[in-house]
C-alpha cells in the first residue's frame, strides 16, 4: 500500500522511532493521526512539520485506555475523512532485572502497553480498515521478541506476543484487501536505547570501535518502505538482520552471545 493520500495511525509519536514515522509519513504525502501519552512531545513533532500541519493531527491518549482507542476511531475519521493504516510503535522496556526480582507491577506495565495496547488498536481499528480499498497494519516487535535477552525477559515476552499475534492476523488477512508486517528493530538510536545498560556494555566491549546503532530515522525509513513493499517481516537494522540468521542457525548460541555480553 502506498502511504501517499493514504491517513495512517500512529501510536508513540511523541519521539524516537515515532516520531520518525511521523515526519516520514508526512514527507511521503500521507495524512497522520499520532497519539502519545505525552502532550508536549506531540507537540514538538507536529512543530517538526510545519509544512505538512493540515495533514497532522495529535491525540493525547494512554493505549492502555481500551475505551479511549475505541473512541479514537470516529475521531480519527471525523478531521481525516478515513483510516487507511496504523503503525503500532509505542512500547516500553522494563528495567534491567531478572525475573524473579521483578516486581508484579512493572511486569503488568510492561505487558500492558506492549502488548495489550496493541491489541487494541487492532481490535478497534481493524473494522475500518476491512472497508477501505486497501489498509495495512505494521506492528512494532524487537530483536528481543526472537531472541532472549537476560534482564529483558518480560519485555521479550510482550514484543514475542506482538510477533506472533501479528504472524496470526497476516494468516487471517491473506484473503483481504489489508496487509499485515511485523518489524522487528534491532538497537536503534533513541533515548531508551541510549540510556540502556545493554548499548551501555555494547560500546564498551568494543576496543577500537563504536559500536553503531541505527538511527531513528533510518529505522523509519524502512518501516514505511516495508509497507509500501507489504513486507510479511522486516529487520530493522544489521545487527537484527545478523542475530536472526543466527537464532534459525543455532538458537542456543545466539541466546549464549547475548547473555555474555550481559555478563562483561
Amino acid at each position: 500500500m502506498h502511504v501517499k493520500d493514504k491517513t495512517i495511525v500512529v501510536t508513540g509519536g511523541g519521539s524516537g522511532m515515532g516520531r520518525e514515522l511521523v515526519l516520514e509519513l508526512l514527507h511521503r504525502g500521507a495524512r497522520v493521526a499520532t497519539l502519545d501519552i505525552n502532550e508536549e512531545a506531540l507537540l514538538e513533532t507536529a512543530r517538526l512539520a510545519p509544512d505538512h500541519k493540515e495533514r497532522i493531527s495529535t491525540h493525547v491518549i494512554n493505549i492502555t485506555d481500551r475505551q479511549a482507542i475505541e473512541n479514537l476511531v470516529d475521531e480519527v475519521k471525523q478531521i481525516h475523512g478515513s483510516v487507511d493504516g496504523i503503525i503500532n510503535n509505542a512500547g516500553v522496556i522494563q528495567p534491567f532485572i531478572d525475573v524473579n526480582d521483578l516486581g508484579y507491577d512493572k511486569i503488568e506495565q510492561v505487558m500492558n502497553i506492549n502488548f495489550y495496547g496493541t491489541l487494541y488498536m487492532v481490535k478497534s481499528f481493524l473494522p475500518e480498515l476491512l472497508k477501505r480499498p486497501e489498509g495495512h497494519i505494521l506492528n512494532v516487535s524487537s530483536m528481543g521478541g526472537f531472541l532472549p535477552v537476560p534482564g529483558q525477559s518480560i519485555y521479550g515476552a510482550s514484543k514475542a506476543a506482538v510477533k506472533l499475534m501479528t504472524e496470526g492476523l497476516n494468516s487471517e488477512l491473506k484473503d483481504t484487501n489489508v496487509g499485515v508486517t511485523v518489524a522487528f528493530p534491532g538497537a536503534i538510536k533513541t533515548n531508551i536505547m541510549e540510556n540502556s545498560k545493554v548499548v551501555r556494555e555494547m560500546k564498551t566491549d568494543t576496543s577500537d570501535r563504536e559500536y553503531k546503532l541505527t538511527s531513528a530515522s533510518d529505522a523509519a525509513t524502512i518501516m514505511v518502505d516495508a509497507i509500501e513493499a507489504n513486507q510479511y517481516r522486516v529487520m530493522v537494522g544489521n545487527d537484527a538482520k545478523m542475530m536472526d540468521r543466527l537464532y534459525r542457525l543455532m538458537p542456543k548460541k545466539a541466546a549464549e552471545i547475548i547473555a555474555d555480553k550481559m555478563k562483561n
